[in-house]
């Protein structure tokens, strides 16, 4: 199924991982509140090295988007941080990073994208819908839909979502693309979208989270959002991480796509996890494990 370091065979589609950033400022217990309840001090490091920074302190997140091209139609999976923006969090704050280079280098340019397919609306998903030009935010994709929970744009639409601590990502990154009319809301418990490109609904990290699976030529694979973090949430489904709005919800979804994933023999595509973010999940009697492909 794999075809070079960042690209992948599915069926079909082609998918290659288009890199934003690396971050390593969470440490275990700040990521993870209940670390030590899950882990235990004999398993200190339970995890690829690849998810550790060079002092083994730190945790290593990576964003990114993921591009997939079909015989129909060119998509992009999420879309990371975003240049520019002005964000709570140091770490997503004013960035600068080669994003739409690394697209170029990839064969695809913002005019050839046909769907953004979001997996829900965060800070660290939505940003390079819009950049800054002459000072306005406008769609970066000029001819694609922009998919996403209808819920979830309520949330922040309706009444108080002004007040909510995030309501700038809503502002610069998503109410532009619903004012040029390039946007398109799936409703609650998702369903097919396209033909072999199915939102699964998989709330808990956010209220209306999805995962998006993709079946073609017998095929599978699963964008599974942030319902993990990071590859110990394979081995540990029940430890939620500090960004969860739901963590019993987010548990069950998390239990869901790796069930999924290990039935349907999908391969993984991550949303943080760094390497190359993608992998397989592989049944262990009543458990599971990860291993990155």
């Amino acid at each position: 199924m794999k075809s070079d370091s960042h690209s992948y065979a599915v069926g079909d589609f082609a998918v290659t991982c288009i890199k934003e950033k690396l971050l390593s400022g969470f440490t275990p217990h700040r990521l993870y509140p209940d670390w030590n309840k899950y882990i235990g001090r004999e398993r200190e490091r339970p995890m690829d090295p690849v998810c550790w920074d060079e002092t083994g302190r730190h945790l290593v997140l990576s964003t990114h988007s993921w591009l997939v091209r079909g015989p129909k139609y060119t998509l992009l999976v999420d879309t990371g941080i975003g240049n520019h923006k002005t964000r709570r969090w140091p770490f997503f704050d004013q960035l600068n990073e080669p994003f739409l280079q690394r697209l170029a280098a990839a064969g695809v340019h913002p005019e050839n994208v046909d769907y953004v397919l979001l997996t829900h609306l965060h800070t660290d998903h939505v940003g390079w819908n819009t950049q800054l030009v002459d000072g306005r935010w406008i769609p970066t994709f000029p001819n694609a839909r922009y998919v996403f929970s209808k819920a979830e744009h309520e949330y922040f639409s309706g009444p108080g979502g002004k007040d909510r601590p995030n309501y700038a990502l809503y502002e610069d990154s998503v109410l532009p693309v619903i004012d040029a009319g390039q946007a398109e809301m799936i409703d609650a418990g998702g369903g097919e979208f396209l033909e072999g490109i199915v939102f699964h609904a998989t709330p808990g990290h956010s209220i209306d989270h999805f995962s998006i699976g993709i079946e073609s030529r017998g095929n599978h694979a699963l964008f599974a959002g942030d319902v993990m973090h990071l590859p110990v949430q394979v081995d540990f489904p029940d430890l939620s991480s500090a960004f969860s709005a739901n963590p019993e919800c987010g548990r069950r979804s998390r239990l869901w796509a790796l069930r999924y994933a290990a039935d349907h023999e999908a391969i993984v595509f991550s949303s943080h996890f760094p390497g190359t973010s993608t992998g397989q999940i592989e049944r262990l009697g009543e458990h599971f494990a990860w291993k990155f492909a």
